[in-house]
């Protein structure tokens, strides 16, 4: 199947991941200029009011990209929506999205028939995120264009499956837009992606460690710091099961090797409190790719990383690559 045409905008295959709290429009607007998919996601906007101005200072920044780099034009960008019941803002961001048109909508936490109308409503194309086979065809069922698969050491709310078995039963009855999550920081991990039969590269940890992420400098720098053996998987701070870095559990005043079971049905997504901290701002979320992140960069710099390193990855192919 042929990528929907905003899809094809992007000048390389991968979309920066959203992160909750951290992607701000300075971020999105330095993805998509520098040829990625940047996302964020709706409830980053603080108050509600704020999406509205931010989506404003996205569209009108990229449109001025666009007139004076018609050689370079920028990827689109994408906004998240958690669809969730817990999330009462959905309304009232869908329309927001709607004034604005936003091209690529990322769905989380359930799927939905309304939401997938809307977007389609204004000409958007939906992307829903999804840790098993079993949730990828209610997604296609209830009319999301593509999927997002959320794999083993992918950061935050993650699952558990290897990408290779998760992409590999997605394909046999799924051709549409597939991006693919899961300790990919490097160039050779997204031409891996793409190998394994995926369309996109989903990054989303490696962009925390950049100069326009809105993260604490401590955040940073410990993922810089740290790699895989450095990742706590744990449901407590949001009731689903995610991967978060170890040290910032530690400094919670909390064993990260003997983290108890949350109750799924008490879930949390940042506006509450979790363990004594606010998960995502106290308690870091964080992939297990970081251990090729080496220094802190602007935004631009780790795309040209992985662009060099795709290109080097093919090179060692050799002609079969």
């Amino acid at each position: 199947m042929t990528l929907p045409p905003v899809l094809q905008r992007a000048r390389l295959p991968i979309i920066g991941a959203p992160l909750f709290i951290i992607s701000n429009p300075k971020l999105v607007i330095a993805q998509c200029t520098a040829g990625v998919i940047g996302s964020m996601p709706s409830l980053n906007a603080r108050p509600a009011s704020q999406l509205d101005e931010w989506l404003a200072e996205i569209t009108e920044t990229l449109a001025a990209w666009d007139r004076d780099h018609p050689d370079q034009p920028a990827a689109p960008f994408a906004i998240n929506q958690i669809v969730h019941k817990s999330n009462d803002r959905l309304e009232h961001d869908l329309q927001v999205c709607a004034k604005y048109k936003v091209p690529i909508v990322i769905t989380s936490l359930g799927a939905r028939v309304d939401v997938n109308e809307a977007v389609h409503g204004w000409g958007g194309v939906v992307l829903h995120d999804i840790i098993n086979n079993a949730f990828a065809h209610k997604a296609i069922e209830k009319g999301a264009d593509g999927l997002i698969a959320v794999a083993a050491g992918a950061g935050g709310h993650a699952g558990v499956k290897s990408p290779f078995a998760l992409v590999q039963e997605i394909r046999e009855w799924f051709d549409g837009p597939l991006a693919l999550s899961g300790a990919i920081g490097s160039g050779a991990g997204v031409l891996a992606a793409l190998a394994a039969g995926a369309d996109f590269a989903y990054i989303g940890s490696a962009f925390i460690a950049t100069e326009e992420a809105r993260a604490s400098d401590a955040y940073k720098q410990c993922i810089v710091d740290s790699n895989s053996d450095d990742i706590v998987y744990s449901n407590l701070f949001t009731g689903v099961h995610g991967n978060y870095l170890k040290p910032s559990i530690v400094a919670a005043g909390m064993d990260p090797d003997h983290l108890p079971e949350s109750d799924p049905s008490k879930m949390n997504f940042g506006g509450a409190e979790a363990a004594k901290s606010k998960a995502w701002k106290d308690i870091w979320g964080c992939g297990q790719g970081i251990g090729a992140v080496k220094a802190v960069v602007p935004a631009a710099q780790l795309v040209a990383r992985l662009t060099d390193e795709m290109q080097a990855a093919r090179r060692r192919l050799g002609p079969t690559g």
